[in-house]
C-alpha cells in the first residue's frame, strides 16, 4: 500500500481529497492535516510515501513545506492540489521536485490519472532497480511512467453540473446524522439555495439520495435529503 497524506487548510476539502484516495487501489490515507506544521509533524511520524498538498496554507506555504522537508531529509513525493496557477509556483513547484501538479477545482478521474502513474512510477523504479539496469533505455522507462492520459469527462452528470461540486454535495451528506434540506445543504457547502436545490433534485433522481417531506403547521412540506449507502 502507498500511504498518502492530505494537506488542506479546508477541512472539508482535505476529506473529499481523503474519500478520492480511498477509492483509488493500492493507496491509503495515513494521515490529513490543516497546516505545515501539522504536515511536517506527520511526516516526522511516517511513514509517508506522497503528499497530497495545497499551497495556500495557514501558517506557511506549501512550497516552503516542501523545501523544509528535503532540508530535514525527508524523501516523501509530492503531488501539488492547490488554486494557485500562476507560472511562478508552478515553475518553484517543478524545481522543488513536485511529480504533478493538479490545478483544483478538479474531477476524481484527474486525480486518479496522478495517482495511477505515480504507482505505475513507483513499479517501474522498483522493477528496474531490482535488476540494476541502467543506461538510457531505463531512464525513459522511469520518466515515461509519470506521463499521464487527458481525465474523461463524467458521462453521468447533466449540462451545467461539474463534479467536485456534486462530490461536495454528496460529502456532506454522507456525515450528516440526519436528512438536510436544500437550505442547510447550500449554508454547508457555501453554495446558493437554488444551485443545491439543482443538484439535490439530480441525486435523489440518480438513486443517490433518499427524499422525505416534513410538514410544520403551516404551508408546503420541506423537502429533506438523506445519503442513501450504496
Amino acid at each position: 500500500m502507498i500511504d498518502v497524506l492530505v494537506v488542506d487548510d479546508d477541512f472539508r476539502v482535505a476529506e473529499i481529497n481523503a474519500k478520492y484516495v480511498g477509492k483509488v487501489p493500492g493507496f491509503r490515507v495515513a494521515a490529513r492535516a490543516h497546516s505545515a506544521a501539522q504536515a511536517l509533524a506527520a511526516v516526522e511520524r511516517g511513514p509517508i510515501d506522497l503528499v497530497l498538498l495545497d499551497h495556500y496554507l495557514p501558517d506557511r506555504t506549501g512550497l516552503e513545506l516542501v523545501h523544509s522537508m528535503r532540508e530535514q531529509g525527508h524523501g516523501a513525493d509530492v503531488i501539488m492540489i492547490t488554486a494557485a496557477s500562476d507560472v511562478t509556483t508552478v515553475q518553484r513547484a517543478m524545481r522543488l521536485g513536485a511529480l504533478h501538479y493538479l490545478v483544483k477545482p478538479f474531477t476524481f478521474a484527474a486525480l486518479r490519472t496522478r495517482l495511477d502513474s505515480y504507482a505505475a512510477l513507483r513499479r517501474t523504479v522498483d522493477r528496474v532497480g531490482g535488476r540494476g539496469l541502467t543506461g538510457q533505455e531505463q531512464v525513459d522507462r522511469i520518466f515515461g511512467a509519470l506521463r499521464t492520459a487527458p481525465a474523461p469527462s463524467s458521462p453521468g452528470l447533466p449540462s451545467g453540473h461539474s463534479e467536485p461540486t456534486t462530490d461536495l454535495i454528496c460529502g456532506v451528506l454522507h456525515r450528516a446524522e440526519h436528512p438536510l434540506s436544500a437550505h442547510e445543504v447550500a449554508a454547508e457547502t457555501g453554495l446558493s439555495r437554488s444551485t443545491a436545490q439543482r443538484y439535490l433534485r439530480h441525486l435523489e433522481q440518480a438513486g443517490r439520495l433518499r427524499l422525505s417531506l416534513k410538514y410544520g403547521d403551516t404551508g408546503r412540506p420541506e423537502h429533506r435529503y438523506a445519503w442513501v449507502a450504496p
